[in-house]
């Protein structure tokens, strides 16, 4: 096996590692286990934070979102950590930015696509501020700075997650982040706004719902919020 192949042969098992991390299926599990019910045939139909607030209770809501954070940070972590672990050689330190960028990606794209849940899964919001932190902790902050401001001012979750995504890459160029930062704050900031876009309608229309109170019978199971 030449040295290239190996290359790409161990960046390819990191990403995928990252989106099996990614994949676990929090909040569905939350809603078997503690309810008995398939959570995605709930409330808004996502498996995030939010429809466990509404569905399940506020201590489930909680956990579900330290642990949709934690895949996060697991998925940057694993990346890290292989190159603390291992020879150096087994891959070149030029890459480890852009692997760490793959392996976020992945871990966003795991949360809201589970090969355990034949592909469906949650906005992937919590999941985003743990890769977040774990690549820029500055970055981190600012953007829960900017979710915590837009969610006090509407009370909407939706509103905040897609204020927070749009704050990811520019706060990334103003601390000056690696160039495959930049690119992931872009890249995950467009992802997440596309999963919120019948959050967008409904904002437009002015039928989403604020934090506390119940959803709409006219919010589909399909397009519901995080």
């Amino acid at each position: 096996m030449t040295p290239m192949v190996l290359n790409l042969t161990w960046s390819g098992l990191l990403v995928i590692s990252a989106y099996l991390l990614g994949s676990l299926p929090t909040g569905y599990l939350a809603g078997r286990w503690l309810k008995d019910i398939d959570i995605r045939e709930h409330g808004s139909g996502s498996t995030g934070a939010t429809n466990i607030l509404r569905t399940v209770g506020k201590g489930p809501a909680v956990v579900v979102l330290l642990i949709d954070a934690l895949k996060g940070v697991a998925a940057i972590s694993l990346v890290n950590g292989f190159y603390t672990l291992t020879d150096v050689s087994l891959l070149p330190l030029t890459w480890q930015p852009w692997l760490v960028a793959l392996a976020a990606f992945a871990a966003i794209f795991g949360h809201s696509k589970s090969i355990w849940l034949n592909f469906t899964g949650g906005k992937s919001v919590a999941t985003s501020i743990g890769v977040i932190f774990t690549m820029s902790w500055p970055v981190g902050l600012g953007t829960v700075g900017v979710f915590a401001v837009v969610l006090a001012i509407s009370r909407i979750v939706s509103l905040s997650s897609i204020a927070g995504a749009i704050a990811v890459s520019l706060l990334m160029y103003l601390t000056k982040a690696p160039l495959a930062y930049e690119l992931f704050g872009i890249a995950a900031g467009i992802y997440v706004i596309i999963r919120h876009r019948s959050n967008i309608q409904r904002i437009v229309r002015g039928t989403e719902p604020q934090i506390g109170k119940p959803l709409s019978p006219a919010v589909s199971l399909e397009t519901g919020t995080d």
